[in-house]
């Protein structure tokens, strides 16, 4: 599924991946402390790539769009409503080599967006989630969460889904 316009190239990148459950790790061990985790139930794995062209508005409409598609199928008919209406938990993962592209034998990533800058609109991403999940009755009602991933650091990340049930989509 594109949300890109036709003549220009996406600005971002999510793959959308239905869950039973999934712990990610955000913090390796150390010599002072063991790893850290954020774990989810039943719901989305959403794994994100700014690229060049991204904008704040950008942001807004891609977390209005991701959450409320109807991509989680629902029990006990099989019916697709949206993870906000299953309600089901959202695991965010910053993925930065969506954005990289075959050349050769090695792979390069000059349409990711700066670090930075991504990080900012990655944190921004984070924040609209949670705030559209603390809104929604059903996920509120039900406490049903948004968990996130560290921008910029590699992860350990374990699945169970129900699948694979997984989407791309270009903004």
């Amino acid at each position: 599924m594109s949300m890109a316009n036709a003549d220009t190239s996406p600005k971002a990148r999510i793959v959308v991946q239905q869950c039973l459950s999934a712990k990610l790790q955000v913090k390796p061990p150390s010599e002072e402390s063991e790893a850290e985790y954020v774990e989810v139930g039943r719901g989305i794995i959403i794994y994100l790539c700014f690229l060049k062209g991204s904008t704040e508005d950008l942001v807004e409409k891609m977390v209005r769009s991701i959450l409320t598609v109807r991509l989680s199928e629902s029990e006990p008919n099989g019916k697709l409503v949206s993870v906000l209406d299953l309600p089901g938990d959202v695991l965010i993962v910053p993925q930065a080599t969506l954005g990289g592209k075959a050349k050769g034998k090695a792979m390069q990533y000059h349409s990711n967006i700066d670090k930075t800058e991504g990080r900012e609109l990655y944190s921004k991403f984070c924040t609209m989630c949670t705030e559209m999940f603390a809104t929604n009755p059903k996920t509120k009602e039900t406490n049903k969460t948004v968990k996130h991933g560290t921008y910029g650091n590699r992860q350990v990340l374990s699945v169970v889904t129900n699948g694979p049930y997984t989407h791309i989509l270009d903004f």
